[in-house]
């Protein structure tokens, strides 16, 4: 009885081989893809932006304890991974865009401030951190808005910490 089991377990030795390959291949390219999310999602933190939706962990249902994922369990921890690296790169270029497009913004009030009257462009829209805004204003008060006479200006910084 016991060669029967010993001869079933060497059956089955060579096909748990590739099984354990396919398992190492897939915890590999599951922490390869969760390094980059993770660099990815770093550096969108590290710009300033808000946290991205892809940082909230996917919930699994309750195992009944520790176990062992499977293949098809790899597998969706993977397809998962990829999708939420997919859209934290998406994410990151419409920031990106809307980046470029306050830079052309600014580009243009500070070419014909009089077209843009009134416009304003914050620093945070630019990508550059902190609290300055442009904004283009009229140069002697009410007469320079008379008299046509236009600029650009950018704002002091964070307001002041109010006192006691």
């Amino acid at each position: 009885m016991a060669d029967l089991d010993v001869r079933s377990a060497v059956r089955a030795a060579p096909a748990a081989v590739p099984d354990a390959a396919a398992r190492a291949q897939l915890r590999a390219q599951v922490a390869a893809l969760d390094r980059r999310l993770a660099e990815t999602v770093a550096a969108a933190l590290a710009d300033g932006a808000a946290p991205p939706a892809t940082m909230r962990a996917t919930r699994t249902p309750p195992s009944g304890g520790p176990r062992l994922l499977d293949l098809g369990d790899l597998e969706r921890v993977r397809d998962d991974l990829a999708a939420r690296l997919t859209a934290a790169r998406a994410a990151e270029r419409e920031r990106a865009a809307a980046r470029e497009r306050a830079r052309v913004r600014l580009e243009r009030m500070l070419l014909d401030p009089g077209a843009h009257r009134f416009e304003r462009v914050a620093q945070a829209e630019l990508g550059n951190g902190g609290c300055g805004v442009w904004q283009v204003r009229p140069r002697l008060g009410p007469l320079g808005m008379l008299m046509g006479w236009w600029r650009v200006t950018l704002s002091s910084g964070c307001p002041r910490a109010a006192g006691r």
